[in-house]
């Protein structure tokens, strides 16, 4: 029996699994990303939870046919590495992939793609029509894409296409983004800035609220927790809303996609008050078809899911090149 292994390299959790031809889920192991010494640290962890994910499925490492890999960014894809990782430890500075998993799985065929990649991957692979033009924006910590037109994955010479949570919405500049570049997506929408960005909203115009701006621990989820309750709690989600659907508006204008599925922590957890006002100003910001936008069927699971339809398909997600 062929086996593949598919592999989530993200900020905080590392997942491996390990699946057979139909990508069922055969063995899985997930620990936390280490913070150091070193990135070396880091490729270790992956090699064991690999060989764990397999012990689980009951096979040897070097069986497997394929892998694929959704990480963290940036990449050197030439290299096979991530390199200077934004969201880790600055003693990270580089984490060896596609060499050390080739080494260890016996197989040239090891596939690596940013996580919004792998997203749009497995979001292809797993949808009944297999689109060959679709989006997969996830909306989280930060903000990003994976993109596939006419068929084609859109990766970039480096691997590192998809950052649309960099694209310059706001000429004024009102947020600065964690990038150190104003005006970004991010700085108002992503799940670390959306705090901030209320913060800023308050100073500006300090009408009553209940949310705990002050409190140091204020997060994302207080604010949405107070939707319908809070007058500003939902003026701040009505501009979130605007952001994001302009954001989008500009990923339609430029790709043409026929379904668009959303993910990420943002908005999985608050579907409606995230994709309804999005879906409500699309009308009146694109001047081309519109494309149906979706809340994700695969949750949590979209990066590792597309790592692994990427190690069946040739990192492609394309169902008949299986």
């Amino acid at each position: 029996m062929a086996v593949y292994v598919g592999v989530d390299l993200g900020a905080t959790n590392i997942r491996a699994v390990v699946a057979d031809g139909s990508a069922t889920i055969l063995g899985s192991a997930m620990a936390e990303t280490p913070r150091g010494p070193t990135g070396i640290a880091v490729t270790e962890a992956i090699l064991a939870l690999i060989r764990e994910a397999c012990g689980q499925a009951g096979i040897t490492p070097g069986t497997a046919t394929a892998c694929g890999i959704g990480s963290i960014g940036p990449l050197d894809l030439a290299a096979g590495v991530v390199e200077n990782p934004a969201n880790l430890p600055d003693r990270i500075d580089r984490i060896p992939l596609t060499g050390p998993i080739s080494k260890l799985l016996a197989t040239d065929d090891v596939y690596l793609h940013n996580d919004t990649i792998a997203g749009v991957i497995g979001e292809r692979f797993h949808s009944e029509r297999n689109p060959d033009d679709m989006v997969y924006l996830t909306i989280s910590s930060g903000i990003g894409a994976g993109v596939c037109v006419d068929g084609t994955v859109i990766a970039g010479w480096d691997g590192n296409a998809g950052e649309v949570g960099h694209m310059t919405l706001d000429p004024q500049g009102f947020m600065t983004c964690g990038c150190g570049h104003d005006g970004h997506w991010e700085a108002y929408c992503s799940g670390n800035n959306i705090p901030r960005y209320a913060e800023r909203l308050h100073a500006e115009d300090p009408i009553e609220t209940a949310l705990p701006l002050d409190d140091p621990d204020f997060s994302a989820a207080d604010l949405f927790d107070h939707a319908g309750e809070d007058e500003f709690a939902d003026h701040v989600i009505d501009q979130l809303g605007h952001w994001n659907a302009m954001g989008l508006a500009n990923i339609i204008h430029a790709y043409a996609p026929l379904v668009v599925n959303v993910g990420g922590a943002v908005a999985l957890n608050n579907p409606e008050l995230v994709l309804t006002p999005i879906r409500d100003r699309l009308d009146e910001m694109v001047m081309t078809n519109i494309p149906e936008v979706n809340l994700t069927d695969l949750g949590d699971d979209v990066v590792v899911k597309g790592a692994v339809a990427s190690a069946l398909t040739g990192g492609t997600g394309d169902r008949s090149k299986l």
